[in-house]
């Protein structure tokens, strides 16, 4: 039986429908149920550290989680306190991008992407409800982490699925999928965050199952505006059947060599959410933030999307003037931007005055400088994967692309957990070295192998043809 039987209830897409956006209704759909599962999962990522490091893992409690002495014994070494925080949510984080990987694949071998997608909205509500029961802490984590896992990737699935090959409107519907993630990522810390730290944890936890269960209800709602599942057509284009070459090896193993480097770069921003959050509810004057420590992950949310089109568009007015330059250029460039920031926060913890309050001015410049380094390094690394990854195998080089949050996430929990024993400013120029790591590197790759970046070998023959 095929995918396509195994759901009869979903209807052909209506290619010419433009009722939502000048775009199809299935994508209003997507987006809101896009836009909840990012409230969830970013309320889960802005009070998890805060959670563990001020509640849960105080004397007296820890006891009672049902299986968290085995896991702090026999995987954290005995570790406690602040660094077993920051050691789980590193886990958390980083299983967080290699599930997906599992969700595909569950996906398009056995249950189809929209009942994966379904049983990972499931997961996650109850993952988070689960969270509300401090016995079931360890269950709520494993749910969660299976749920993002089969969620994730299959929802941005269906909204390529919207649109036929030729639909030049396929690009605009990704942009307008993302101000629904981007919106979500500003609230949830106001609304959940706020719950959390001001009411009671277990309401933060609660609020973001209930606006997941809304968006499987939104979901289910819209089943019959989506694209129905089919098996891919066996006549495909030659081009995908060729053998790799010794060229197109080699532009792999390029971009394999770039996937810990920009892991080692990514730290500093992976950092936000662990010790960066755990020091600001500890050393900030959060006056002008309400006294409230997860606004933070709003003021960095609303900042790095601001950059991200401030960045898009000075490449833009600058490639009418003079020539723009390449992808590894502009992660030179941003690797600068991410060592000022790094800079920003060593200044703020070297000129906190004794038993004083860091002002937020520093964090400020750090959320500024961060962000400006961001919006160079990762959408335009995943664009360098995207171009010069050989077309036979583009979907399995992107999805070698994503281990590189997975490694950072990974060395964020060992790194965070040494926040509480090392000098602040120590702290973080270790960050600050990461980034210097991440600008040498960058720098070498464009001196060495720069000139084999600009395409795959079958583009450059194209081009000069």
């Amino acid at each position: 039986m095929s995918v396509a039987e195994a759901t009869p209830d979903l209807e052909q897409v209506d290619r010419h429908d433009r009722a939502f956006l000048g775009h199809p209704t299935g994508l209003g759909f997507l987006g809101f149920t896009e836009a909840c599962e990012r409230f969830s999962y970013y309320s889960m990522q802005t009070l998890l550290v805060l959670y563990m490091v001020n509640y849960l893992l105080l004397p007296g409690r820890m006891e009672k989680v049902v299986g968290l002495k085995w896991v702090q014994m026999h995987i954290y070494h005995g570790i406690s306190g602040q660094p077993l925080a920051s050691a789980i949510f590193g886990t958390y984080a980083a299983l967080v991008y290699g599930t997906p990987i599992l969700g595909g694949l569950i996906a398009d071998k056995w249950l189809g992407r929209n009942k994966t997608l379904i049983f990972g909205g499931l997961l996650m509500a109850i993952g988070h409800f689960l969270m509300a029961i401090e016995p079931a802490f360890v269950f709520a984590l494993v749910a969660l982490v299976l749920g993002v896992g089969a969620f994730k990737g299959n929802i941005a699935t269906q909204v390529g699925a919207l649109y036929g090959p030729n639909d030049l409107r396929r690009a605009m519907a990704f942009q307008i999928f993302y101000i629904f993630i981007n919106v979500s990522v500003i609230i949830a810390p106001l609304i959940s965050g706020t719950l959390g730290q001001k009411v009671g944890w277990h309401y933060g936890f609660g609020c973001a199952g209930v606006v997941m269960v809304i968006g499987l209800i939104i979901y289910l709602s819209g089943r019959r505006y989506l694209a129905p599942e089919e098996i891919a057509a066996p006549a495909e284009s030659p081009v995908l059947r060729e053998p790799l070459t010794r060229d197109d090896w080699l532009c792999v193993l390029y971009l394999i060599i770039l996937i810990p480097v920009m892991a080692v770069s990514l730290l500093t921003n992976q950092e936000i959410f662990n010790a960066y959050l755990t020091w600001g509810d500890q050393q900030f004057d959060l006056t002008l933030l309400n006294h409230t420590s997860s606004w933070l992950i709003t003021v960095d949310a609303t900042v790095s999307f601001a950059m991200l089109v401030a960045v898009a568009a000075f490449w833009k007015w600058y490639g009418t003037r003079r020539r723009e330059p390449d992808e590894i250029t502009k992660m030179i460039i941003g690797s600068v931007f991410t060592v000022a920031g790094g800079l920003c926060l060593f200044m703020a913890a070297l000129t906190q005055p004794p038993g004083g309050k860091i002002s937020l001015l520093w964090p400020m410049m750090f959320e500024l400088f961060n962000s400006i380094g961001f919006a160079h390094v990762l959408p335009i690394s995943l664009a360098l994967f995207s171009k010069i990854s050989p077309k036979q195998i583009t979907a399995t080089v992107i999805g070698l692309y994503y281990l590189s949050f997975f490694i950072a996430n990974a060395m964020v929990g060992y790194i965070g957990g040494l926040y509480s024993s090392l000098p602040t400013t120590t702290f973080w120029l270790i960050h600050v070295a990461s980034a210097a790591f991440g600008l040498i590197a960058f720098a070498i790759f464009k001196i060495a192998i720069g000139h084999r970046m600009q395409g795959t070998p079958k583009d450059q023959a194209a081009a000069l043809s």
